[in-house]
């Protein structure tokens, strides 16, 4: 009896060391199921184009670092977009007023503009006009209106650009065009595509 005891004995102990590598793996695996998952990284979610505030009949103004009005927005309704830091405006309407006192106004039904107003786009009944004023030298600067479909308009830089066709009105010229880049500080206008003007003749001429 005792040599069979012995001779079972001997076979289990050569399997032994497997079986306790078997149970020292499954304690192992239960401890890293059932063990709290801390230290890990948090996953950001996606940032989605959705608004994260909104206004309703506002006004937005900035100022120089001088105190000076730079410009002014208003509209029926305002979403701002935290993920490109732009405005979408219902119904805008804006004031620009430059270092000289140069009074720019644009309307449109709809405008995009960026965190500080200093650029915007404009769609649809489009509306963008310089007043008249006078240069240091006395010359008359006549009144300019753009109107589009589309325009944009940059008040730091005084440009207003579109890539689609657009009329432009000085005092009494009118002229189309499929497209168009205006620089105000540099007086350079750039009219492409199928352009057309009127010309009424002056009086005395």
């Amino acid at each position: 009896m005792m040599a069979l005891l012995r001779a079972a004995w001997e076979r289990v102990s050569i399997y032994l060391p497997l079986i306790l590598m078997g149970l020292l793996a499954l304690g192992t695996y239960w401890l890293v199921r059932n063990a709290p998952m801390l230290g890990l990284p948090e996953v950001t979610a996606p940032v989605r184009h959705e608004p994260d505030y909104f206004m309703r009949e506002f006004s937005i103004k900035t100022f120089d670092a001088t105190g000076r009005l730079k410009s002014e927005i208003l509209g029926v309704e305002a979403r701002h977009y935290p993920d490109t830091d732009t405005i979408e405006i219902d119904k805008v309407r804006i004031r620009s007023i430059n270092p000289e006192g140069r009074v720019t106004n644009a309307t449109a039904n709809r405008g995009l503009s960026n965190a500080d107003g200093s650029e915007v786009q404009l769609f649809g009944n489009a509306v963008v006009t310089r007043q008249a004023t006078t240069d240091a030298a006395g010359r008359r600067q006549p009144q300019l209106e753009f109107r589009g479909e589309f325009l944009h308009a940059f008040s730091d830089a005084e440009r207003v650009t579109s890539n689609k066709p657009v009329t432009l009105i000085r005092d009494n010229d009118r002229f189309t065009a499929d497209a168009m880049d205006y620089d105000n500080l540099d007086r350079l206008m750039e009219l492409r595509g199928r352009v057309r003007g009127v010309l009424p003749a002056r009086a005395g001429k």
